[in-house]
């Protein structure tokens, strides 16, 4: 299944929602450090309902850990930045999808360390600044998952 990589997540119930997310649709949740907020935040409990316990959670002392945890595996991110729309990607299982915290997204020292290629984008009015997190991490999950047919799910 796929990997859903937070850097730096902010928002407490933004991550309840991916939690619960990730415990529908089997993804593995990584949260890298420094945290926004602790993880027995009562708004995160609240978002993430009983589903924590249910999801696979990984966490990492920063961006350097989480790379040296992963491999070689590929990495994804999503970026306003990015050229390539998220539909264009061709995922496969394992595959990690990085998200940049709520309100400053990935920074140019994370990026440079990525294939320009893996920098996606989903597709918004020019004017617009960006979607939820939540909803983001949603959209792109959905898409991998369908590109692998959904496998696994009933």
């Amino acid at each position: 299944m796929f990997h859903i990589a937070l850097y730096e997540p902010e928002i407490p119930p933004n991550t309840g929602n991916i939690m619960r997310l990730c415990a529908n649709t089997g993804c593995t949740l990584h949260l890298i450090h420094p945290l926004g907020f602790d993880l027995d935040e009562k708004k995160l409990r609240r978002a993430g309902m009983d589903y924590r316990d249910m999801a696979v959670i990984q966490e990492h002392n920063d961006f350097s850990a989480f790379i040296t945890t992963m491999g070689n595996k590929n990495i994804f991110a999503l970026t306003t930045k990015g050229r390539i729309a998220h539909t264009k990607a061709s995922f496969k299982a394992d595959d990690i999808l990085l998200f940049g915290p709520e309100t400053r997204g990935l920074p140019d020292d994370v990026l440079v360390q990525l294939d320009n290629n893996h920098k996606l984008r989903i597709p918004m009015l020019p004017e617009s600044r960006s979607l939820n997190l939540s909803n983001t991490v949603a959209i792109v999950v959905y898409e991998a998952l369908r590109q692998q047919d959904f496998e696994g799910l009933g």
